[in-house]
């Protein structure tokens, strides 16, 4: 099965995170406040980058598919120089967010502390980036496992390194917070580093000749790439920002609502991971049947990919409603934001069928390399209907009394659901055509 170690790839990934909240929470609130407002800046970016590179993925499955495994190599030489290209723009970006900071108002010594600390992590974006090439590359092959080991051992690799330049151990300066972001970027050059090894010593690439001579391609030969990959940056990118946007628009109704807020967003956000990584694996499989010219195969690996998500939602969605006071008692102690985010994760569990329909729906398209329309779906049910629904339940009387942090919640529901419709719809349409594009 190729699908549970992206899962553990994902999650591993996630921790780093919660590692980076954990330990610079516990050296001081500052230093976990410019932790929070930078990964607000830096993730976007990284995400949208990151989409932009998966392409790799349906189009090595499509070539693996067809049994043309020297091609391959293109598509290696193509994202690779597109990561590079992105990685420099990301640095440059990063090294300059301190106007935007200032323009935020943020207290001038916790902005200095959130800039010292993006361009510490933007010293890293070159080589994720390229190492996403390499992920996807890999999981264009079905070759998952190795993935998921990298991933474990930048997990395990970044606590040591948080702990020694946060508290200036081993004759190394104190850096704090910022020493997170030195960690991390360390940790992405590890990890390209091992993408690098374990693409140079497996036998899986031998008949790709990844090595011999060199991998950059024609400047004209990236225009499939991009077109392909474009969509699914901007796709992540409307999804990433409507959520920034939420929170910064609950931010005058107090730190109670948006605590509870965020509580329920952390908590759906990891759950999150297992839907997507059953996505991710969609893309391989309908890739590899399209590939290798089954169309009837894609189909029942599209369908098939789609109900294993929805059983997924049958059991968190049971979790949620059954369990969500003991769930949001582990994020805090606050009897007012338990009580508000206990009704936000039952609105949640709503919509966990339609995200579970609308993320594998839109992972099985990446594997017909359909993604301009989902783009276009996903543009309207976030931007044109959600976020302007969710600002008139939530700020306004228009519809009915302002409700809060739960009017947006409820618009997450009707967003999910028109856009589980519509990429259905889509996907209905595409497998029956039995063509990629």
């Amino acid at each position: 099965m190729i699908g549970w170690p992206i899962i553990v790839a994902q999650v591993s990934q996630t921790g780093m995170g919660f590692v980076d909240t954990l330990m610079s929470g516990r050296y001081g609130p500052q230093d976990l406040a410019a932790i929070a407002i930078g990964s607000s800046i830096w993730l976007p970016i990284f995400l949208a980058a990151s989409g932009v590179l998966m392409a790799t993925t349906p189009l090595v499955a499509h070539l693996v598919g067809g049994n043309q495994l020297p091609r391959t190599r293109e598509v290696l030489g193509q994202g690779g120089l597109i990561a590079l290209v992105l990685g420099v723009l990301s640095v440059l970006i990063l090294h300059n967010t301190l106007p935007v900071l200032q323009w935020m108002a943020v207290d001038p010594e916790l902005a200095a502390k959130t800039d010292n600390y993006l361009k510490a992590i933007s010293w890293g974006f070159p080589a994720i980036l390229m190492y996403q090439v390499i992920r996807s590359f890999s999981e264009g092959f079905g070759k998952t496992r190795p993935i998921m080991k990298i991933a474990i051992l930048g997990l395990l690799a970044n606590i040591p390194l948080n702990y020694v330049l946060i508290y200036g151990k081993l004759g190394l300066p104190e850096l704090g917070g910022v020493g997170c972001g030195w960690a991390t970027a360390i940790v992405m050059w590890l990890t390209l580093g091992a993408g690098i090894l374990y693409l140079r010593r497996s036998t899986t690439f031998v008949e790709c000749r990844l090595f011999q001579g060199p991998l950059l391609p024609p400047i004209q030969t990236l225009g499939h790439f991009l077109r392909l990959g474009l969509p699914i940056g901007m796709a992540l990118l409307i999804e990433v920002s409507m959520f920034a946007i939420i929170a910064l628009l609950l931010a005058d109704l107090g730190e109670v609502i948006v605590g509870a807020h965020q509580v329920t967003l952390s908590f759906t956000g990891m759950i999150f991971m297992i839907p997507l990584s059953i996505s991710m694996a969609l893309t391989i499989r309908v890739g590899h049947r399209l590939g290798a010219n089954k169309e009837e195969g894609a189909r029942v690996s599209a369908a098939t990919g789609v109900m294993i998500t929805i059983g997924f939602a049958v059991v968190s969605a049971t979790t949620m409603v059954l369990f969500a006071p003991q769930i949001v008692s582990l994020y805090t102690d606050s009897e007012e934001i338990i009580e508000i985010a206990v009704s936000l994760i039952g609105i949640a569990a709503v919509f966990q069928f339609s995200d579970a329909i609308q993320v594998s729906c839109a992972g099985a398209l990446r594997g017909y390399k359909d993604t301009n329309i989902p783009l276009l779906i996903v543009f309207i049910a976030y931007w044109v209907i959600g976020l302007p629904v969710g600002f008139m339940l939530a700020k306004t009387d228009l519809l009915v009394p302002a409700m809060g942090a739960k009017g947006f919640w409820i618009a997450l529901v009707i967003a999910l659901t028109i856009a589980a419709a519509m990429l259905a719809r889509r996907l209905i349409w595409r497998s029956r055509t039995g063509t990629a594009n």
